[in-house]
Order: C-alpha cells, then sequence, then structure tokens
C-alpha cells in the first residue's frame, strides 16, 4: 500500500512535507475487501488503528495537508473501481476543502509503464513545493 502510505504521512505530518503525490493509491483501506484483509493482518479486528491510516478516513476526521494533494490513476487500473476507490478520497476531500488533483490517465493500468510514464510530472510537482 504504498500510495495510501504516501497520503497518510502527508496528512498526518503535514509539517514535514511540503509536498505529496501517490500513483493508483488504495485511499480507502477499510472500505475495500483488500484494504480489510491487510488492516486484519496488520492491526487486527477493526478498530481506531483502521481510520488512523487510511487516507480518506483522516480527511474526514479533519486531517488536511497545507499544499494540494496530487494523484495519478489509470483509467484501465482494474483495481480502480473495487480496491483502490479514487472517487472516496476526491468527495472526502471536496467536502472538506482538501485541495486535491487527480489526473485519470485514459489507457492506462496499474503497471510500472504507467508510472514511469508519468513519474516526471510528479518530481515537478515536488520540485515546485521544495522552491517555493
Amino acid at each position: 500500500m504504498g500510495g495510501n502510505g504516501a497520503l497518510i504521512l502527508g496528512l498526518k505530518h503535514e509539517k514535514k512535507f511540503q509536498s505529496v503525490s501517490a500513483f493508483s493509491p488504495i485511499v480507502n483501506p477499510v472500505a475495500c475487501a483488500w484494504g480489510q484483509k491487510a488492516f486484519q493482518g496488520y492491526f487486527g479486528d477493526m478498530n481506531v488503528l483502521w481510520a488512523q491510516n487510511d487516507a480518506t478516513e483522516l480527511i474526514k476526521n479533519g486531517s488536511r495537508h497545507q499544499h494540494k494533494i496530487l494523484i495519478d490513476q489509470g483509467s484501465k487500473d482494474e483495481f480502480l473501481e473495487k480496491q483502490l476507490l479514487t472517487d472516496h478520497l476526491v468527495k472526502a476531500c471536496q467536502s472538506a476543502e482538501q485541495s486535491v488533483e487527480v489526473h485519470y490517465r485514459d489507457g492506462y493500468d496499474h503497471s510500472y509503464y504507467f508510472i514511469s510514464t508519468f513519474i516526471e510530472s510528479h518530481i515537478q510537482f515536488h520540485s515546485k513545493a521544495m522552491n517555493a
């Protein structure tokens, strides 16, 4: 869960990180089978730790990052609809007035090729934040 990890670290420690981004993150693990299985293994039965390690739940519960969050997501990602749940994060951000920019990349899936194609835009995003 690298993308969710990046998001939760950015939300929990907003003063330490000038920017936060992710590729194809599972953004609401408490709401999908894949995340529930992982969290059961990490934390045991559903408890407060689940919400504390879920980007969407953190935003719903008041966590914010001072700058825009960047997410790239492939439109053909086989995990998008049932596991990654990008729309859950977008709705939570809208409700909480957390700035988020999501790029749904047409035709891309959950592969290395997807990341390698768009990594430069993430590097530029982070570089701009560091030099602001």
